[in-house]
């Protein structure tokens, strides 16, 4: 699978959010539930999907306030890893809040994430702090990363 198989992105409704919830439960040890991803719906959010042959393959939430924006949330399913469908979304995200008049796009990312802290530093975020022992794991927890990227600087 690779992005020659045409994906395209659409902005997402609450409808949705049992796809999401369930995209999130096979991609993450740790996912945000139904409830928390329906949370993320109203005037300072915008989800995006994509899609491929009319399936959605993973999700992006974003947050915005003013000239802070934030990733919420970004996810593939695992059988669509490694197809650049997270880098087609991540772009998205980011030219969505430069649209938006964003200044900043925030996230935090596990440090055992390492290709998608790999993808972030391609787009050019920088690491600007850790949150020690933040994410849970099957044996104990680990650190969130904290990154930023400036628009305007």
């Amino acid at each position: 699978m690779s992005l020659s198989n045409n994906p395209r992105i659409a902005i997402l409704d609450i409808d949705i959010c049992p796809e999401m919830a369930h995209i999130a439960s096979q991609a993450h040890s740790h996912p945000m539930s139904l409830s928390t991803i329906q949370s993320c719906f109203g005037n300072l959010y915008k989800s995006f999907g994509v899609y491929l042959a009319d399936e959605l393959q993973g999700f992006a939430i974003l947050h915005q306030i003013f000239e802070d924006a934030t990733l919420m949330d970004i996810c593939i399913c695992p059988q669509s890893q490694g197809a650049g469908l997270g880098r087609f979304l991540l772009e998205k995200v980011i030219a969505d809040a430069k649209e938006a008049k964003a200044e900043t796009l925030f996230l935090e990312v596990r440090s055992s994430g390492v290709a998608a802290i790999k993808l972030y530093l391609r787009y050019g975020f920088k690491e600007t702090g850790r949150r020690k022992g933040y994410y849970k794991t099957a044996d104990g927890s680990e650190d969130a990363i904290l990154m930023e990227l400036h628009f305007n600087s």
